[in-house]
């Protein structure tokens, strides 16, 4: 049956979750990367990294790695780990059930087979709702031929709305208590479905998501081979809570499962662009838990013709100026604590004095780092390798703000100057042979160098576009890492900075547990 309905703007504040305690037997493991010190009171790890200082009935619930909730006391644990990010939960799958799978679509008919044949093949959602949001297609009656061939209810928007009001819809139909959002040009891997909803056996979990990979193709061109390992919808290898302004700061909306009560009307409807971005803060402002599950893959068709490529990094750069408006500060292009953007700007001068000025800051960095945990197995040693991390970290964002968001201004300064012409050069060709270095693709290291190139001068000329168009420059300000001294107390769930470390710009912090 084909439904013709209409759009409503949803609500902007989102409901705040319920009494989030973990549930008697919720597992929690720490996380790889997480490194505790010899007795096993001083951890460090997590996005944002921190330090994290824990009592002895801690340590002795912690000394195998992985505990389970037992009572008030590991319930409590478990949650300040989580959402720290230095344990992941490890959840008991649960039979698939109680979820609709959503899929907006405006044409793409062949490709909707494709999805709807995978969801009936795959015993767990073979007999689950299928909601079809035909999005103001051309071709109407093959996307109506399709649906019903594979069991799905088929809504209809008269006119092209966009992916957002194209969810909503679902949202207003569905009457299960999650629903999966599944793009039409995506292929679920067996199984996938699971796993992901097992997390919501945490009460304050709103959203989890997928690893978003790119599908095999016969004959691989330069640009699959590209977003193969920097597709902007693929988030990378390392599970964890989806926290913004950290390495995973929002999961795109190409297959994301959520809890309907959370999200209360969905997307707002007038972004075409960012609206997974939006939907993402906005649940973190609400206080709900986010998870990024990498283990469960699902398989997408990404755009590699050169035009279509460029002209979606450009409109994804668009949706920068919107989101930097709605949520001030969370989607700065460059996050860095005053000291390492000091001591950075000291070294590009490339002369003794200026460097001997950035040596003494980095110094004096780990000499506070360093007091601030004289418990660490070797305090100085970690003092003064997290300030050197954090020094870096900064270096490698000037990097990418110079090719990317602020591309504009470093031509123009090269334009007039030798220098900062030299210095522009040397950065693209530097962080582009980096970055081909840690993808590990087959490309070639100039090749990739070139794309990524491509790749950022497109975004960046997005970003400006978006901001004349908004007469904003609120995408393109950097964020400063101050002392949270005298502010409001910040809520439980969000990190509290400090000091920079090294591959992401938000900071170590000491808590006690």
């Amino acid at each position: 049956m084909t439904w013709f309905v209409r759009i409503s703007p949803p609500t902007e504040t989102l409901p705040p979750p319920p009494d989030g305690r973990l549930p008697h037997g919720f597992a929690v493991e720490l996380a790889a990367d997480t490194h505790r010190s010899r007795d096993g009171h001083l951890m460090l790890g997590g996005s944002p990294p921190r330090l994290m200082r824990i009592t002895p009935t801690a340590v002795r619930l912690l000394e195998d790695g992985r505990f389970a909730v037992t009572d008030a006391t590991s319930a409590a644990l478990a949650r300040r780990l989580l959402d720290a990010g230095v344990a992941h939960p490890r959840p008991e799958l649960q039979p698939v059930r109680d979820t609709t799978i959503a899929i907006p679509v405006r044409d793409r008919a062949d490709q909707l087979d494709a999805l709807l044949a995978a969801l009936r093949a795959d015993p767990p959602t073979a007999d689950l709702p299928v909601l079809v949001v035909d999005d103001g297609s051309r071709n109407p009656d093959a996307l109506a031929r399709v649906a019903g061939r594979h069991g799905a209810r088929l809504l209809v928007h008269p006119h092209n709305l966009g992916p957002a009001a194209a969810r909503n819809t679902t949202l207003r139909h569905a009457r299960t208590a999650y629903v999966a959002f599944v793009d039409s040009d995506v292929v679920p891997e067996p199984g996938w479905l699971a796993p992901l909803l097992a997390h919501f056996s945490d009460p304050a979990v709103a959203l989890v998501a997928p690893r978003v990979v790119a599908l095999p193709v016969s004959a691989p061109g330069l640009f699959d081979r590209y977003e193969e390992v920097r597709s902007p919808l693929d988030m990378g290898v390392r599970e964890g809570p989806v926290v913004p302004v950290s390495m995973l700061s929002y999961v795109p909306s190409a297959t994301i499962v959520v809890r309907r009560a959370a999200v209360g009307a969905g997307f707002a409807p007038g972004m075409r662009v960012g609206e997974d971005v939006d939907l993402c803060m906005r649940l973190h402002e609400a206080g709900w838990r986010l998870r990024y599950v990498p283990s469960v893959q699902v398989g997408h068709r990404h755009r590699t013709d050169l035009r279509s490529w460029v002209a979606q990094r450009a409109g994804y750069g668009t949706g920068a100026a919107d989101l930097a408006l709605r949520h001030p500060g969370r989607v700065p292009p460059l996050y860095a604590a005053p000291w390492s953007l000091a001591a950075c700007a000291l070294l590009l001068r490339a002369k003794p004095l200026p460097a001997a000025a950035a040596l003494a800051l980095t110094a004096a960095t780990a000499v506070k780092v360093t007091r601030r945990m004289p418990d660490a197995d070797h305090p100085a040693r970690a003092g003064t390798l997290l300030s050197l991390a954090a020094l870096r970290g900064t270096a490698e964002q000037l990097l990418r703000c110079a090719t990317r968001h602020h591309w504009p201004v470093a031509v123009a300064a090269a334009a007039v100057s030798r220098r900062a012409r030299y210095a522009l050069l040397a950065a693209a060709v530097a962080e582009g042979l980096a970055d081909h270095r840690r993808s590990r693709t087959a490309l070639g290291p100039l090749t990739h160098t070139a794309i990524r190139r491509l790749d950022d001068l497109a975004y960046g000329w997005g970003v400006w576009q978006g901001a004349l168009r908004r007469r904003t420059a609120a995408p393109l300000v950097p964020r400063l890492a101050l002392s949270t001294r005298g502010r409001p107390a910040r809520r439980p769930w969000e990190p509290r900075p400090v000091a920079p470390t090294s591959r992401q710009p938000a900071q170590a912090t000491v808590e006690p547990w």
